[in-house]
């Protein structure tokens, strides 16, 4: 497991390349993971129920689909999911995607987080140009984790209110053992704290003075019943294992790695979060176990979240991780 003094480890044994764009001044961006060279097999997991998503039927083990050509995770809101199109148009103009009669299709689902306040300009969206750019940028190592990409304008703990909350945003961590792998990339934007792997607030809500008000407990004591926090709040994750699954298997494993997102995030997944986790694998080579991609999801998961916070940088007066 890389910690968070290290870089990432190369990514692509897991065939995948990731672009950001950011926009620092309108405090949004998006962050695409597509494949390398050539398509990846997807499914996904919906938690939250304030949800603003772009072809996940398509990912439902059910469709007759088994092809994508990438993952956009977006700021902007439902604004956010244009932003799509410059994907499209750059897999297009490399020959990429479902194959008919006169050209491809390209195929890309996206999930969209609400950054447009407090940080930012309500005004300023992710655009299809910065997409684009994502997509022609896009490297398997060296990526920049922190506030950029999707995770610009992201903040967590905003239960109690937003001049209690904190810094989120982007983190990617890699787990292996034995010889196979998973990845994880995450942008948190919560409305929950962040613990660490011993239960501990590494960054959330904040009373008065300043100090972690642990909202898990709030909400279980119904003093957050008449706090606005409704559709602003996502946490968007990727995970990615090394070697091929089914859909209904990745499905599964994202289904599984929730349980990082419980561990990390508390409340995750609630009524007032748009959360969803994406599972990708190569679709080419030996098949790989769901029990060994479950277990490596969720540890790579955890730990992409801690390093979500502990690398974002705080601005406009929301600080970054206490301490």
């Amino acid at each position: 497991m890389n910690d968070e003094n290290e870089g990432i480890p190369d990514l692509a044994r897991f065939g995948i390349a990731i672009g950001h764009a950011t926009d620092t001044v309108g405090a949004t961006g998006l962050t695409v993971i597509r494949g390398i060279s050539g398509p990846l097999r997807a499914s996904a997991h919906v938690m939250g129920r304030s949800t603003g998503s772009r072809e996940l039927a398509l990912l439902d083990p059910l469709a007759s689909n088994d092809r994508i050509d990438a993952v956009l995770l977006t700021g902007g809101s439902a604004y956010g999911l244009d932003a799509a199109a410059g994907v499209m148009r750059w897999m297009e103009e490399q020959g990429r995607g479902f194959s008919i009669a006169g050209g491809v299709v390209p195929i890309v689902p996206a999930a969209v987080l609400f950054d447009l306040a407090p940080l930012g300009n309500f005004a300023s969206r992710p655009t299809a140009q910065m997409a684009y750019d994502a997509c022609e940028t896009a490297v398997s190592s060296g990526i920049a984790e922190g506030s950029v990409g999707a995770g610009t304008g992201c903040t967590v703990g905003k239960m109690a209110g937003v001049a209690g909350a904190m810094k989120g945003g982007l983190g990617i961590a890699v787990a292996e053992s034995n010889g196979a792998a998973a990845a994880a990339i995450v942008a948190v934007n919560a409305f929950g704290d962040v613990r660490d792997a011993n239960g501990a607030i590494l960054a959330g809500a904040r009373g008065a003075d300043g100090a972690f008000v642990d909202g898990a407990r709030l909400a279980a004591a119904g003093a957050l019943d008449a706090i606005f926090a409704a559709g602003r709040n996502t946490t968007l994750a990727v995970v990615v294992f090394d070697a091929p699954l089914s859909k209904i298997e990745l499905q599964q494993v994202a289904r599984s790695a929730a349980a990082a997102m419980h561990r990390r995030i508390t409340p995750a997944g609630s009524s007032v979060d748009g959360d969803v986790l994406f599972a990708l694998s190569p679709r080419e080579g030996k098949a790989g176990s769901v029990l060994r991609a479950e277990a490596l999801a969720t540890a790579a998961l955890e730990a992409a979240i801690e390093r979500a916070v502990r690398l974002a940088v705080g601005r406009d007066g929301v600080p970054g991780l206490a301490g």
